[in-house]
């Protein structure tokens, strides 16, 4: 059995201390396969906030791949979120939209963030074709019979939850993603675990979200998931920070 550890929206300066130290204390224990983290590390994407997420992932000691969250492009400096928007990211570079190939399953990066939209709400998904034509690139390149997850930050569509993404040219992206064979898209954003099935382009594709380990939570309390693959199936259980694992 494979398992990975999927995480979501930690937001260093806006952390769950508590919850931190127990998804920490839980990697070193139970030693999972790869992390996959989905986006907002950081709050504010400050140098303090990121050299404290740099540090907390290297600590981990497992295979990692990161997606980069809205919170990860600066706020409040429009001339760094223009033209240097990564900058800050530099001690995270090898981790970032990295592609995993772990035990039968590919983790395939897809970039969700923009720098600018046309609508007010700069937080929100965007799909571009550039991004989309990327991760489609490597969906073709896996390996036939290996389970293929897509990360992202932003869910492509709603997923039912209090928090939206409202994800532009994301439907597009969902369809051409299950036509090209991917199995699951893995993504973060919107606070709380999810796992629905979603019929399209002929079969099944499976969307789920992870919640958060920071102080920002909304309808569930501090959690990540797991996934369990077996073969040619997987399970998801959310595990909650003082209540348990429950399948989702």
């Amino acid at each position: 059995m494979t398992r990975l550890f999927h995480v979501s929206d930690v937001h260093f300066g806006r952390e769950d201390k508590a919850a931190v130290e127990w998804f920490d204390r839980t990697v070193r224990e139970e030693q999972p396969d790869a992390i996959i983290m989905t986006g907002d590390l950081t709050m504010r994407a400050r140098s303090a906030e990121f050299a404290a997420a740099s540090k907390w992932l290297e600590s981990l000691g497992r295979p990692v791949t990161v997606e980069v969250g809205n919170h990860d492009l600066p706020y409040f400096n429009l001339w760094a979120r223009f033209f240097t928007p990564y900058k800050r990211y530099r001690a995270l570079e090898r981790m970032i939209e990295k592609p995993l190939d772990v035990k039968g399953v590919a983790v395939v990066p897809l970039k969700t963030t923009a720098r600018f939209q046309m609508r007010f709400n700069w937080a929100k998904g965007y799909v571009s074709s550039h991004a989309l034509q990327q991760s489609l690139a490597l969906v073709e390149a896996v390996p036939k019979g290996d389970l293929i997850f897509v990360a992202a930050h932003h869910p492509l569509i709603e997923a039912g939850t209090r928090a939206t993404s409202q994800t532009r040219r994301g439907g597009a992206a969902l369809e051409a993603l299950a036509t090209a064979g991917a199995h699951a898209v893995l993504t973060g954003h919107v606070h709380d675990p999810f796992d629905i099935e979603h019929q399209v382009a002929g079969g099944t594709v499976r969307l789920i979200g992870a919640g958060t380990l920071s102080e920002r939570v909304r309808d569930k309390p501090p959690s990540f998931n797991e996934i369990r693959v077996t073969g040619g199936s997987f399970e998801t259980i959310a595990r909650f920070k003082g209540e348990g694992a429950v399948p989702l």
